[in-house]
């Protein structure tokens, strides 16, 4: 397994068989805002690809651009062989696409609001009617077929968006943070989907902020911020890239973060510190050196401990650390990316 460390942003070579290809893709607001600031990154045939970035990363913005409903300022992006401000048609015809709101009817019924999605992708109508009945039977809708749209659950309308996304048989399924606002069951329900689907050879991009779902249906993912690639590879070769080990403190009561940053900060050896609640996480190569002098440090400024564990980096530490925690004053997301060093070209393969 072979990595190679750039600075930030990332340099992503893209490949002329890939079947998404996006090369210094660029978008310029009205406003002067650039939401997307010269990306690249490309997704394989048949492969899951996940765009992960807090909000306003520009993660929403790309996946417009991809699916045709924003025009990029600059650069370029290829979905299947069709250029996305060229062929913009086209590349609709290749693409299902879930927003983050729903985008039903909910005066239809089920059955009403698939025939209609049909049919605006050119469906004649005894074929709008056999794709609806196959997706209804696939995401579990039948017996909803009659049911208004707007009397559903939220989790039924999740997987009812994702049977209009899927209705005309796309090539790409792009998925703009799919399962939020869903309760823990209905969210395992719809990863199970999204995994049949890659399965069945269904290419798809999703973004997201859940990093348990990232690392359980992606191939590879991008990590973005501030519109740019700051890393990218698989979970499993980002956690491996770090080199270190993880260790978390669960404190009783109340943390003052800033305190506790002061106190790490006196230490040697120690990566970021990430304070969440009254847990504290902080990445170090050595942790039989650093944890005796992360507790006698603790004792010292009376902070009472509840637990420790020590253990390999998950998807979500790797994320923070190049992300970095809430920024403050002085300190950007640019600076806590390049000081970390950015993974690009780890080894694919999935994680699934």
């Amino acid at each position: 397994m072979e990595y190679t460390f750039t600075t930030y942003p990332v340099e992503c070579e893209v490949r002329v068989d890939d079947f998404v290809a996006v090369e210094g893709l660029v978008k310029d607001y009205r406003s002067g805002d650039r939401a997307v600031d010269g990306l690249s990154f490309s997704v394989r045939s048949g492969e899951v690809y996940g765009l992960l970035g807090r909000n306003g990363a520009g993660k929403t913005t790309t996946v417009r651009l991809l699916v045709g409903l924003l025009a990029p300022t600059a650069g370029s992006a290829v979905v299947g062989g069709q250029d996305v401000r060229r062929e913009a048609e086209a590349v609709r015809r290749l693409v299902g696409y879930t927003a983050q709101g729903s985008g039903l009817d909910i005066d239809l019924t089920v059955a009403e609001n698939l025939r209609l999605r049909a049919a605006l992708h050119g469906l004649d109508r005894a074929r709008a009617r056999s794709r609806a009945d196959v997706v209804m039977a696939r995401l579990g809708l039948e017996t909803l077929a009659d049911r208004r749209a707007g009397h559903l659950s939220g989790g039924q309308r999740r997987r009812l968006d994702l049977a209009t996304a899927l209705v005309h048989e796309p090539r790409l399924l792009v998925l703009d943070e799919p399962t939020t606002g869903l309760d823990p069951q209905a969210r395992r329900a719809l990863w199970e989907e999204i995994a049949g689907l890659a399965e069945a050879g269904t290419t798809v991009l999703l973004t997201t902020q859940y990093m348990e779902e990232a690392d359980r249906l992606c191939d590879r993912v991008g990590i973005i911020d501030g519109g740019q690639l700051i890393a990218e590879g698989s979970p499993a070769a980002l956690r491996a890239a770090t080199g270190d080990e993880v260790i978390t403190v669960d404190l009783v009561g109340s943390v003052d973060a800033e305190r506790l940053r002061r106190r790490f900060g006196r230490l040697q050896g120690l990566g970021e510190v990430v304070v969440a609640s009254n847990t504290v996480s902080v990445a170090s190569a050595d942790p039989a050196e650093t944890v005796p002098a992360i507790l006698h440090e603790l004792r010292r400024a009376r902070f009472a401990v509840a637990g420790l564990r020590v253990g390999p980096p998950s998807l979500e530490d790797v994320y923070l650390r190049y992300t970095g925690p809430a920024m403050t004053p002085g300190h950007t997301q640019r600076e806590t990316a390049s000081s970390f060093g950015v993974v690009i070209g780890a080894a694919g393969g999935s994680d699934r």
